[in-house]
C-alpha cells in the first residue's frame, strides 16, 4: 500500500480529479468496485526467498483481498522463476482481482527494497540472512512478513525488535500458532489459572539429524552461492549445505531447536504470560554430531527456569505419533496442545471461555492479520519485540549445550551473569558488506 506523507494518493487522486474540466471515465476495479480493491488501498508485496516455504506463503498473500506481488527474489534462478510464473498464472486466471501487468523476477533482494511499488515484502530465505533482510527492508521503508526465525543470535534479535521500533515499521514473525484457534485456547486456559498454578511448560521438538561428510561439488548454473552465503562464513558448495538442510548447520541456524522451538517456546511464552521476558536459567545436556556437515544438537534436554518459577523444558522426545507439541502442568491439571490437537486431564480444562475468563488478542489468519496491521499501522499478533523473546531462548539453550554448562542469564540487560564466553556468543562476526 502506497503511502506519502505530504499528499496521500487518493488525496491526489481527489484533488487532481476535481480539477479536470473534460469528463473521464474510470474503470471500476479503480474505484474498489464489484469486490475489487482500488489500487490506492493496495498492498504491494515484494517476495524474497521462493523456495518451498516462500512459494507457500506467495500462494496465501495471493489469495488475501487487496493485495498485488509485483516482484520475486531468489539466488537460485529455478525458485524465482517458479515463482513468478505462478504469481502470473495467478492474476492470468483470476481477473476479478483488478491487477495488471507481469511480476517482475531479481536476483539480488535490494533491486526489491529500492522498488517504489513495493510496500512490504515476505521474507523466506535461510535463517541467517532474516535479521539483515528485515533491518535493510525496515530501512527503506517497508513493513515485514518474516518466516521464523527471526534471527540466528540474541544479538541479531535484538536489533531487528529495535529497528522496527526506531522505524515504526509493521513485523510479523511467521509463528503461525498464534493464528490457530486451539494454541490460543491452550494459552487463555492457563493464563486464566484453569490448571492452577502453571508448574511447567515441556516442549517436544523431536531430535536433529546428522549428515556424513559431504563432497565438495560445482556451484549449480543459475544459483547464486556467494549470495546465498551473504553474511555466513565462506565455505565450499556441497548440495546438502543449502535449500532445507541449512538449519542444521550453527553458521545458518540452531537445527531443531530454532526451527519447531520458534513456534512452539513462542507458545509457552504466551501461555506464562512472559512475552516480554525470558528464563533466568540455562541448563540442560546435548549430543552434537561428531563429524560430516551438520552440527547442530542431535539429542538434546534443556530446563529452562523463570524467576516466577515456571520451568521450560527443551527435549528431543517426541510425542507416540512423533509429532512436536507443548505440554503445560499445573498443582491442578494439565494441557497438551499439537499441530491439529488439543488435550486436557479434565474436558472443561479446554472448554471455551466462560464470562468473565480474559481472551487473549485473536487472530484467525496470520497472514490477513499482517496486511490489517499494515493498513491500520496496528501491532501484529507476533511482533519483532515479542518474538525476539521467544526466540532467543531457541538461542540461548544452543549456548547452554555448546558450553556444557548452566548458563545465569539477566533478560531485562539481556546478558549472561559473569559468563564472558556466553556473552560472547550472543552475537556473530558478518562478512561485508553485511554487518549491522
Amino acid at each position: 500500500m502506497r503511502r506519502n506523507h505530504a499528499l496521500s494518493r487518493r488525496r491526489f487522486l481527489t484533488v487532481a480529479g476535481a480539477a479536470l474540466a473534460a469528463p473521464h471515465f474510470v474503470p471500476a476495479s479503480a474505484l474498489g468496485r464489484n469486490g475489487a480493491t482500488a489500487p490506492s488501498e493496495r498492498i504491494h508485496i515484494g517476495c524474497i526467498g521462493t523456495g518451498g516455504r516462500g512459494q507457500g506463503n506467495i500462494q496465501v498473500f495471493l489469495g488475501c483481498p487487496g493485495t498485488r506481488i509485483n516482484a520475486v527474489c531468489d539466488v537460485d534462478a529455478k525458485h524465482r522463476q517458479a515463482a513468478r510464473e505462478m504469481v502470473d498464472a495467478f492474476y492470468r486466471d483470476h481477473p476479478a482481482v483488478g491487477v495488471a501487468g507481469k511480476c517482475d523476477e531479481h536476483r539480488d533482494f535490494r533491486e526489491i527494497l529500492a522498488r517504489p511499488d513495493v510496500d512490504a515484502v515476505m521474507i523466506a530465505t535461510p535463517d541467517h540472512w532474516h535479521a539483515p533482510i528485515s533491518i535493510l527492508a525496515a530501512e527503506a521503508g517497508k513493513d515485514i512478513y518474516c518466516e521464523k526465525p527471526m534471527s540466528t543470535t540474541v544479538a541479531e534479535g535484538r536489533a531487528v525488535a529495535e529497528t522496527m521500533r526506531r522505524l515504526g515499521r509493521v513485523y510479523q514473525s511467521g509463528t503461525q500458532r498464534r493464528s490457530i484457534g486451539h494454541f490460543r485456547l491452550a494459552c487463555e486456559a492457563v493464563r486464566n489459572g484453569r490448571i492452577g498454578k502453571l508448574k511447567t511448560i515441556v516442549e517436544y521438538l523431536q531430535p536433529g539429524p546428522a549428515c556424513e561428510p559431504q563432497p565438495v561439488q560445482p556451484v549449480p548454473e543459475g544459483f547464486d552461492y556467494d549470495m546465498w552465503l551473504g553474511p555466513a562464513p565462506w565455505a565450499p558448495y556441497t548440495e546438502r549445505r543449502c535449500h532445507g538442510s541449512f538449519r542444521f548447520i550453527l553458521d545458518y541456524s540452531d537445527g531443531k531447536i530454532s526451527d519447531q522451538g520458534a513456534h512452539f517456546i513462542d507458545i509457552g511464552q504466551w501461555a506464562n504470560n512472559t512475552e516480554d521476558t525470558g528464563p533466568v536459567e540455562f541448563e540442560g545436556t546435548g549430543v552434537f554430531p561428531e563429524d560430516g556437515l551438520f552440527d547442530t544438537p542431535v539429542t538434546y534436554n534443556v530446563r529452562c527456569r523463570y524467576a516466577n518459577g515456571v520451568e521450560m523444558v527443551l527435549t528431543h522426545e517426541t510425542m507416540p505419533n512423533g509429532d512436536w507439541a507443548v505440554r503445560f502442568v499445573g498443582t491442578d491439571g494439565w494441557i497438551l496442545v499439537q499441530r491439529d490437537s488439543l488435550e486436557a486431564s479434565r474436558p472443561e480444562l479446554i472448554e471455551p471461555l466462560h464470562g468473565g475468563e480474559v481472551p487473549l488478542r485473536k487472530s484467525d489468519h496470520h497472514w490477513q492479520d499482517f496486511l490489517d496491521a499494515a493498513r491500520t499501522r496496528a501491532q501484529p499478533i507476533a511482533p519483532a519485540h515479542i518474538v525476539h523473546r521467544s526466540h532467543s531462548i531457541c538461542h540461548l539453550a544452543v549456548i547452554c549445550l555448546r558450553l556444557g554448562r548452566k548458563i545465569r542469564w539477566d533478560p531485562e540487560q539481556e546478558r549472561a551473569i559473569d559468563d564472558e564466553a556466553a556473552n560472547r556468543m550472543l552475537c556473530r562476526p558478518k562478512r561485508e558488506p553485511w554487518s549491522f
